[in-house]
């Protein structure tokens, strides 16, 4: 029966605290994902919504319709600068979550180093005992040989 390490809780919680940092970096990629979907969409919309007018060039148009076109477009670019800073925010908060997943990470493996290392004094432990207990019995031989 091998004694619980209270460094393997520690590694578990590391683990899963890189996993929910994973989770939530993901989530944040997703997010600005879509913010930048958004504003190529209304950046589309515009240039339809321009074309059109484009489509009207040289036909008589009404004031209040060129009046109206004007206004709205001037609405999607407002529009379209809403979303360049929801795209900055989503970035920003995407970075926030990158580094805070690439710190549990660090810490993750700076507990599975731990672990290996102490690992490795117990195998280099484990050898000298049994070394030690060769060298007895290789002594206890040879004293038994020269007393006969």
């Amino acid at each position: 029966m091998t004694k619980h390490d209270p460094l393997d809780t520690v590694l578990k919680l590391a683990k899963d605290a890189e996993e929910q940092a994973g989770l939530q970096l993901k989530s944040a990629q997703l997010m600005l994902q879509k913010c930048q979907s958004q504003l190529e969409a209304l950046r589309n919309y515009r240039l339809d919504y321009m074309k059109q007018m484009e489509d009207h060039h040289g036909k008589s148009i009404s004031a209040s319709y060129y009046h109206q076109f004007h206004q709205f477009v001037r609405q999607i670019d407002e529009a379209i600068t809403k979303q360049i800073v929801s795209i900055q925010d989503a970035d920003n908060q995407r970075l926030h979550r990158q580094n805070r997943w690439q710190e549990m990470q660090q810490k993750r493996k700076a507990v599975e180093l731990l672990l290996a290392r102490k690992a490795d004094k117990a195998a280099q432990e484990e050898l000298r005992r049994e070394q030690k207990m060769i060298d007895e019995f290789a002594s206890q031989q040879f004293y038994r040989k020269r007393v006969r």
